[in-house]
């Protein structure tokens, strides 16, 4: 192979004997030192050269030897040996090894029967770049210096080798002191990781104080929910019966047959029997917020016939218009499918708002209306008035148990603050959702979506795995027999942490979950499947003992059904179902 002959060519000798090995070593270094390589560099091209001029020699191979500057890719000293033979493999057991470890680059070549290696150094970018008067006068310095003696570059050799074992003397006892600050860090470490470590069993203790607390609370809260769901139930019975009474006695005295009475006596009567009306709806409505607080507001299912709702409200909230300047429209709504819904619940959401709007409508009109939404999966009602409005700020805060928003005719008309609080839950619980809007003074639109389905299906989907969760495993086998009558495939897990591991590992159609289980219990699992965006709509019935006070499965976002386990049968396993595949996250299922 004939080495190339480029512009930046510094110098070109042959290497046949010994004494040519030690003059390339003597040129390598020269041109390295002459570049501006240091002293470690020059070292490790002068080995490089040694052992490759050294092979060649023992396999009496005769070599051109090229030392040239490259300017591309970076700038660096190039040494490229050349003969007649095989390739640098063969030809360089020693040489080639040394040359790949200690510079930049070793690329053997082979053509046309020559055998070649190329050796690059880079040099250092700091250095400021050659020029070509730079390359010329190094091409004349190398080419006049005296051939190098045996001995004169033997006792270099001797020299580098004692610079060498000096250096690496310096390192060692460097490497020592190195070592002995390394210790004495590393004791500064431990003495801080035990201060950190008591410092953490220190806070670990408030932690589990604070957790004990916190458990003592939960149960302080526990009970006092249990004495407000038992006031509850208590008081409803002793404040309706004297309520109805009071309402009956004031209607008896105005009725036709009573005694008559004087204007004056006919108007406290009538305030009378409209503080009663007004009380029992406060108590009522209290009373159902409760329960839906609770979670015990479970809705009862069946085909509902809008037809049917809609023109009983029509003859109901007839009479609660204030003011002949107000229309109520009730339109038709004949053209929609029947809802697979609770008709009392809807009802009572529909009644909310619409009185909500004669309240506060002076003058226009209050209009209902239904529609078949663009997903075919939901029907959408609206109810629009031409009513005071309600100012930005107060839209979301309308929902606020008893707040109400000021304004003189807020005043006149009354009210509690529940009803709208109240009609968001049913609509949660139903599966759907309650928004409002609204521009003061102009009017409010109130959107209530629920799911439709098909009342005369009452079949359910396909459910795939069951999972069963509970710790009771004689309870865990009688559901699992139950079950049987809606999947082929029910499994099972004896705890919270066992539950998450299931449904990680493969996602059932539907989780069955005790509320009441030892570590993880289900109130927890519940919220960790709520909280993953990829479990939100994972269906779950809440299997229970008892009922739990303060849980709200439905507007809390938890989306869950609830069956006692005293309840549990097929038909009730039935009707679980088909609420949880109802009931989800309301900003899921919108």
């Amino acid at each position: 192979m004939t080495p190339s002959h480029l512009p930046s060519d510094v110098l070109r000798m042959t290497s046949a004997t010994e004494r040519d090995v030690f003059t390339v070593r003597q040129r390598g270094r020269e041109f390295a030192e002459a570049i501006g390589l240091d002293r470690q560099d020059q070292l490790r091209l002068a080995a490089a050269l040694s052992d490759i001029g050294r092979d060649l020699v023992r396999q009496g191979v005769t070599a051109v030897v090229t030392f040239a500057i490259d300017t591309e890719p970076a700038t660096s000293l190039r040494a490229e040996f050349s003969w007649q033979g095989e390739p640098a493999e063969r030809v360089l057991p020693n040489g080639f090894p040394t040359a790949s470890r200690l510079l930049d680059a070793a690329e053997p070549v082979h053509a046309n029967g020559r055998g070649g290696l190329v050796l690059r150094k880079l040099r250092p970018a700091t250095l400021p770049p050659l020029s070509d008067s730079d390359i010329a006068g190094l091409r004349a310095r190398l080419t006049e210096s005296r051939a190098a003696d045996p001995l004169d570059e033997l006792r270099a050799q001797n020299q580098e080798l004692l610079d060498t074992l000096e250096n690496v003397e310096f390192q060692r006892k460097e490497l020592l002191r190195l070592n002995e600050e390394l210790e004495e860090t590393n004791r500064g470490v431990m003495a801080l990781y035990k201060e950190l470590s008591d410092e953490l069993d220190e806070t670990n203790r408030g932690v589990v104080a604070l957790y004990a607390e916190l458990n003592e609370k939960s149960t302080q809260l526990k009970a006092v929910n249990e004495a407000k769901t038992r006031f509850w139930s208590t008081i409803s019975h002793e404040l309706r019966s004297p309520i109805n009474s009071v309402r009956g006695l004031a209607q008896l005295l105005s009725a036709p047959g009573s005694e008559p009475l004087t204007d004056e006596q006919r108007r406290q009567v009538q305030l009378i029997e409209d503080s009663g009306t007004t009380l029992l709806a406060l108590v009522n409505e209290l009373l159902d917020t409760a329960k839906a607080e609770s979670g015990r507001l479970v809705p009862q299912l069946v085909p509902v016939n809008l037809v049917d709702v809609f023109g009983h409200l029509r003859g109901t909230m007839r009479s609660t218009i204030r003011s002949a300047d107000v229309a109520l429209v009730i339109d038709d709504p004949s053209s929609l499918p029947p809802l697979w819904t609770d008709e009392t619940m809807l009802v009572r959401i529909l009644r909310n708002l619409l009185s909500n709007s004669l309240k506060f409508t002076e003058c226009g009109e209050v209009r209902l209306r239904a529609e078949l939404a663009g997903d075919g999966g939901h029907v959408r009602f609206t109810v629009t008035d031409t009513g005071i409005g309600i100012p930005d700020d107060q839209i979301e805060r309308v929902f606020e148990e008893f707040h109400q928003v000021r304004s003189p005719l807020q005043t006149r008309a009354g009210g509690t603050g529940l009803g709208l609080p109240y009609a968001r839950r049913l609509a949660v619980i139903l599966g759907g959702g309650l928004v409002l809007e609204s521009q003061a003074g102009e009017g409010t639109t109130a959107t209530l979506r629920l799911p439709v389905r098909d009342p005369e299906d009452r079949g359910l989907p396909d459910l795939g795995t069951l999972l069963v969760v509970d710790d009771d495993e004689s309870f865990r086998d009688r559901i699992g027999s139950l079950l049987g009558e809606f999947s082929d495939a029910v499994s099972y897990a004896a705890d919270g942490r066992a539950a998450l591991d299931a449904v990680a590992e493969h996602r059932p159609g539907m989780v069955f979950l005790d509320l009441y289980m030892p570590g993880m219990n289900g109130r927890e699992v519940l919220g960790v499947l709520r909280e993953k965006a990829e479990l939100r709509t994972l269906p779950v019935v809440v299997v229970t003992s008892s009922v739990p006070d303060g849980l709200d499965l439905s507007s809390a976002g938890l989306g869950a059904a609830l069956l006692p386990k005293s309840q549990l049968s097929v038909e009730t396993l039935r009707h679980a179902i088909t609420e949880a595949l109802m009931v989800l996250p309301r900003s899921e299922r919108q």
